[in-house]
């Protein structure tokens, strides 16, 4: 007997789930995400520097001193901020030398046609506190420095702090105050907006960024965050969408705030992601919000919208009385883990033999159609 058209297409979904499941499975172990690996890379190559460097009996030395004899190691004439000045102006005089192509001193340079020119002295800032530092400079004034490029008066661990502290929320007048208490660096305030308007076009690249053409699961939710507008602190919604890769890593594919959650919005950023590349969708999971299921099957009529069991369960719970919850809770969370869906609801059968059976409200009789099968 020949299949019908909704029993073909739910074969032809379970062969492909079942395919990318097989091929999952059997691939290599997936690596850490890029950026973990630079970051542990950098750590062990900061160690071994380290470690090179220091000497355990200087070390201990050092650490006499301020103990004893009132050295900072942070701060305006810290121990670090003059180590940071000395690998500074080291790794600037090493720039300088491969610019010019000889080194200071060196009878190569004569009649080279450019040579050095003294020093220009600069003042940066930096999370460990202000850094003194000479710059070398050259006859012909071509030297352009990479450590520490023109016109550049802070180092970027700064812009990092800056950053950081801006998206917990803080002022810039706040960062400023804060700059100057903990680290003694004076950055004013306008100097922070530039820090903060910096991100904003990276900012836009990655908000526009083309995405894959298929995802197998993607998770959408609004979460509601405080958020700082002018000079209160409103709650807003923050629309999230997290997608799984062919290759098993989540992908954070948009991040969106609006005043409310609404389904209207969510058609829009479907749409959106729709435009940026995402043709296919295996399965999207969400929460029960009216209308929300239909908007992202008018963007991907072949996805399969399966609604989350948590929110499922916490929103049938205002169907039945406080003392039963409880035992309801067990009894779904049993029915769900069994897979005993889509037949007249989510074990409702069942549910209504259980002792607090007979006290659920009709309306529970539907919350299991989109639970997948």
């Amino acid at each position: 007997m020949a299949l019908s058209s909704v029993e073909q297409s739910s074969s032809d979904f379970d062969a492909e789930v079942t395919e990318l499941r097989e091929w999952m499975a059997g691939g290599p172990r997936l690596p850490l995400a890029e950026p973990v690996l630079d970051e542990a890379a950098a750590r062990q190559a900061a160690r071994k520097a380290v470690a090179d460097l220091v000497d355990e009996r200087a070390m201990d030395r050092v650490l006499e001193q301020i103990k004893g004899d009132g050295l900072r190691l942070t701060g305006p004439g810290g121990f670090l901020s003059e180590l940071v000045k000395s690998v500074l102006e080291r790794g600037l005089q090493a720039e300088l030398s491969e610019h010019l192509g000889y080194r200071a001193h060196d009878a190569a340079g004569k009649g080279s046609g450019n040579s050095r020119n003294g020093s220009t002295p600069k003042t940066v800032q930096s999370e460990i506190g202000p850094i003194d530092v000479r710059v070398p400079r050259d006859r012909a004034g071509t030297f352009t420095p990479m450590l520490l490029p023109k016109h550049s008066r802070r180092l970027g661990g700064l812009s990092d702090v800056v950053i950081s502290l801006y998206a917990g929320g803080m002022t810039v007048r706040d960062i400023s105050h804060h700059l100057h208490r903990v680290y003694g660096t004076e950055v004013g305030p306008d100097t922070i907006s530039t820090i903060t308007d910096e991100v904003l076009e990276e900012i836009k690249v990655w908000q526009h960024r083309p995405l894959d053409e298929v995802y197998p699961i993607v998770y959408v939710d609004a979460l509601m965050v405080k958020v700082r507008d002018g000079a209160t602190v409103r709650n807003k919604a923050c629309y999230l969408v997290v997608g799984v890769g062919v290759d098993g890593v989540k992908h954070v594919l948009g991040i969106w705030v609006q005043q409310s959650e609404g389904a209207k919005f969510w058609m829009q950023v479907c749409t959106e992601l729709r435009n940026r590349g995402v043709r296919d969708v295996l399965i999207a999971c969400c929460d029960g919000l009216t209308g929300l299921p239909e908007a992202i099957e008018a963007v991907w009529p072949h996805t399969t919208v399966q609604t989350c069991t948590v929110h499922l369960i916490r929103a049938s719970m205002k169907f039945v009385s406080y003392k039963d919850r409880k035992a309801m809770s067990a009894a779904l969370k049993g029915d769900l883990h069994r897979g005993d869906r889509g037949r007249g609801g989510v074990g409702v059968a069942r549910l209504r033999r259980h002792a607090v059976g007979p006290q659920v409200s009709g309306g529970g009789r539907g919350m299991g159609t989109r639970l997948g099968g």
